[in-house]
């Protein structure tokens, strides 16, 4: 059975000038980002994630992998000060002027390139945090003191080459670095029932694949998450096109053996899309998110 997270004390912040020196080892996650609107409202999805800010050490800084960057070739993010972008439509004008100004982190970003063996990764100076990261990392880190840069998704990459990518950034995880896949596991916006966007539910195709895939990280299976495409009927529904399944694969590739998984925020919504999200560490956590 999966665990979930309640009642843990703060630990004690790291100074984020610090340098990338060895520290104990960091989590890492996968966040089911869902809808842009999660950035503003409150709900039991947002809560999860405040508890996890709280729970988890705080980084020298966050890597992103997010589904909303897109790109032909490896792209990291090099800018002091990226900018919030609001890359969606059709949202209230409150979501528009949501601002998160946490800083970047060049240094962080020329260290990640040289960890990358498996492609040619360039140095970005245009992007900065799209809403698959900020409307999530906001709520683990309020303050937007703790810098943050992205990794882009080549598409025109396989599964196996992402994942393997992923691998490469490991000891990132040693010097105090919080590796972050935002997506969803069950992403098929063209079957939303949109009037139900609130609702907790799902279609049977989207609840079979997702206890699928719980059932594929829990035992360790990663070559069947890969090889999605290879999974049936209700993969194919719930996986339409990669991009918000990949950033799974990244999180999942820097699991090592004695680590445990915990999931959390394991609803899905909307009928086409699940919440469910992924934490990996050395740690025991017990309790609920509720």
């Amino acid at each position: 059975m999966a665990k979930t997270i309640s009642g843990m004390k703060l630990h004690e912040l790291n100074k984020i000038t610090e340098p990338l020196n060895s520290t104990e080892k960091m989590p890492v996650l996968f966040l089911g980002h869902g809808s842009p609107m999660n950035a503003i409202e409150e709900n039991e999805f947002v809560a999860g994630f405040r508890i996890i800010g709280k729970t988890l050490p705080k980084p020298k800084a966050v890597l992103c992998v997010s589904a909303h960057w897109e790109t032909r070739g490896t792209f990291i993010t090099a800018m002091e000060k990226p900018k919030t972008i609001h890359d969606f439509g059709g949202f209230p004008c409150a979501l528009f002027e949501v601002q998160y100004p946490a800083p970047g982190s060049p240094e962080l970003a020329k260290e990640a390139k040289g960890l990358i063996k498996k492609t040619e990764a360039g140095l970005d100076q245009k992007w900065g945090l799209d809403h698959g990261a900020w409307s999530v990392i906001k709520h683990l880190y309020p303050d937007a003191d703790v810098p943050v840069i992205e990794m882009s998704l080549d598409y025109y990459q396989t599964p196996q080459i992402h994942y393997e990518l992923a691998k490469e950034l490991k000891s990132l995880r040693e010097k105090g670095i919080l590796i972050i896949g935002s997506g969803n596991m069950v992403h098929n916006l063209g079957l939303v029932d949109w009037d139900k966007l609130d609702s907790v539910y799902g279609f049977d195709w989207a609840r079979e694949a997702s206890e699928k895939m719980k059932s594929f990280i829990l035992s360790g299976d990663h070559r069947s998450l890969i090889n999605f495409r290879s999974q049936g009927k209700s993969f194919e529904l719930s996986i339409p096109t990669p991009e918000h399944y990949l950033p799974l694969l990244y999180a999942l590739a820097l699991k090592e053996d004695y680590e445990k998984i915990t999931l959390f925020n394991d609803k899905p919504v909307a009928g086409a899309l699940t919440m469910t999200s992924v934490l990996i560490d050395s740690k025991e956590h017990t309790g609920s998110f509720q």
